[in-house]
């Protein structure tokens, strides 16, 4: 591969040694024109020279947002530059979430395992989402707790003949819309009268006849989470 240009932004001068190091043994196409400790000196670098790789830390002097805005910035800027994150903030999730929306093309976990060859080279022949194993063993996690809730609510929902009128009746119960508002929703073809029967039919359905007098919506709502009717997860209103 033809040489690129690096420019490294980390503030511990340990780590800024190490990385530098790492890249001229094992990556030595990688040329490092710039480095910055702080916000303002990659400001003042990247007006002075146009880099092809950011290799990015997100904490600088104790500030997790900075380095989402200089990701944000940068990509605005110069759509063309390559951001990985090498970043300490292992359980910082949101972070990641933002760094990513912000534009990165990879993020890699301090946790042991060093910034690799494969993880710069990936980035730079245009591959996205480059991570390392920290961080997919995460990702893989949160994958099948999220497919698992959905079969689990797929299965209450077929179990308890549940239709997609009466999870959306649910769901924005759970919400705190009032049945007024639920009947404005698009796709919700109801009036209230009609809300409140199939509200009545859900009681029923949900709770042993027994337990179904004086059932309100919180209470019908409630149930509906026991159930997995509902995955607190996935709570989000439909387009009004």
């Amino acid at each position: 591969m033809d040489k690129f240009k690096v420019i490294i932004v980390e503030d511990v001068p340990l780590e800024m040694k190490g990385t530098e190091g790492l890249l001229k043994a094992e990556v030595p196409e990688a040329e490092i024109i710039g480095k910055a400790q702080t916000e303002g000196e990659y400001l003042k670098l990247i007006r002075q020279v146009t880099p092809d790789l950011v290799l990015l830390d997100l904490g600088l002097q104790g500030n997790t947002t900075i380095g989402v805005e200089i990701c944000r910035n940068t990509k605005a800027e110069h759509k063309d530059i390559k951001i990985l994150v090498f970043t300490g903030e292992i359980l910082n999730e949101k972070l990641w979430v933002d760094v990513l929306d912000a534009g990165a093309d990879g993020i890699i976990l301090k946790t042991g395992e060093m910034l690799t060859r494969t993880d710069v080279m990936n980035v730079m022949q245009g591959k996205r989402y480059v991570f390392n194993e920290p961080i997919l063993e995460i990702i893989i996690n949160k994958f099948r707790k999220s497919i698992t809730g959905e079969i689990i609510q797929q299965e209450a929902s077929v179990g308890y003949d549940i239709d997609e009128y009466d999870e959306r009746f649910l769901r924005h119960l759970a919400l705190g819309y009032t049945k007024e508002q639920i009947t404005t929703l698009r796709g919700m073809p109801f009036g209230v009268k009609s809300l409140e029967k199939r509200q009545a039919d859900l009681v029923h359905k949900l709770f042993p006849d027994s337990a179904s007098k004086g059932v309100n919506a919180v209470r019908l709502v409630t149930r509906a989470f026991q159930l997995h009717i509902l995955n607190p997860e996935h709570l989000e209103p439909d387009e009004d």
